[in-house]
């Protein structure tokens, strides 16, 4: 399709590609090792989609999902992943080939309360699912279904799926959205879409309106501290995030893919021909950039890797 700038952190060969479209608004891609594919949600046609890497071609996964969004792999290989329509994070107990779609609720309620829409996910080296809990999903019609926020704000949660702890860690960003660790986990990235509010007609003029990505320091395995603001992402917003073994974060944009280094500066500007709202790395190395935008799924080549690739027992 295009040939993109030439940076140290692309292939030297490297052409942004459109591999399959059809959705209306694409979202929470993961790559799959065992099906050798891209996993990813079409939210507002409430379906799951995959594209097969090994025959080129787009297919249904799954219909009436409940409006899923971001998703991961847990350290066994299973798909991790949010649920508007159920307010949950739950997992995909189906992992070989041919197996039916058969999510599991592993966690929908903070305490008495039920969670609003969670929307995005990080798996860390000890198994936690830390979470993003913004109200696009009980907001948006088009997005889940018509709901309050029930604990009263929008947090970043971390789940242990052995003690069934959930605590909050992140309670002081307006629209926590994509996630995403540091290559030794001691740093968490949080964006925060705020600049774009979940309830479009009666937005609450006193919340802040933000569009950064924020960093806090990782204590003790389970604490986020210290907050900070590392980088605004312009045009539009940062969505979903990754970042690769150097601990640079590449993060969604309204113009294409923004890549970032530890220290907020940025290295690269990736144009794509539509808004995007998240990328994962995938392939059979790991150095594809499958990149999901709008309407349409999306790959470039790249020199590195997901930092998680080198984080834990993924069964492949």
């Amino acid at each position: 399709m295009t040939a993109p700038q030439q940076s140290p952190l692309l292939a030297e060969d490297a052409e942004l590609t459109r591999v399959a479209t059809g959705a209306i608004w694409a979202e929470g891609p993961v790559w799959v090792p065992r099906r050798r594919a891209v996993r990813f949600s079409d939210i507002p046609n409430n379906r799951i989609l995959e594209f097969s890497e090994e025959t080129g071609e787009l297919a249904v996964f799954a219909d009436d999902v409940e409006f899923t969004n971001g998703r991961t792999l847990d350290l066994d290989g299973r798909v991790v992943e949010c649920s508007h329509g159920r307010r949950a994070v739950q997992r995909d107990t189906a992992v070989g080939p041919g197996e039916a779609y058969a999510p599991e609720v592993l966690v929908d309620r903070f305490g008495e309360h039920r969670l609003n829409s969670p929307n995005d996910l990080v798996v860390a080296s000890d198994g936690a699912i830390w979470f993003s809990d913004p109200a696009y999903g009980i907001k948006r019609a088009e997005e889940g279904h018509p709901g309050v926020e029930e604990y009263g704000d929008r947090y970043v949660f971390r789940f242990d799926p052995t003690t069934g702890s959930l605590l909050p860690v992140v309670i002081d960003i307006e629209a926590p959205n994509g996630l995403a660790f540091s290559p030794d986990e001691k740093l968490l990235y949080v964006s925060d879409s705020s600049i774009e509010p979940a309830d479009r007609d009666n937005p609450a003029p006193d919340r802040p309106r933000g569009h950064a990505i924020h960093v806090y320091d990782v204590v003790e395995g389970r604490h986020a501290k210290n907050g900070r603001i590392l980088t605004e992402v312009s045009p539009g917003l940062p969505d979903g995030i990754r970042v690769d073994v150097d601990g640079n974060i590449w993060s969604s944009s309204e113009s294409g893919v923004q890549v970032f280094t530890p220290d907020g500066e940025r290295l690269l500007d990736l144009p794509v021909p539509e808004k995007v709202g998240n990328l994962c790395f995938g392939g059979e190395d790991g150095r594809t950039l499958y990149i999901v935008a709008t309407t349409s799924l999306y790959r470039v080549r790249t020199r590195t890797r997901d930092a998680s690739s080198g984080r834990g027992p993924v069964a492949r």
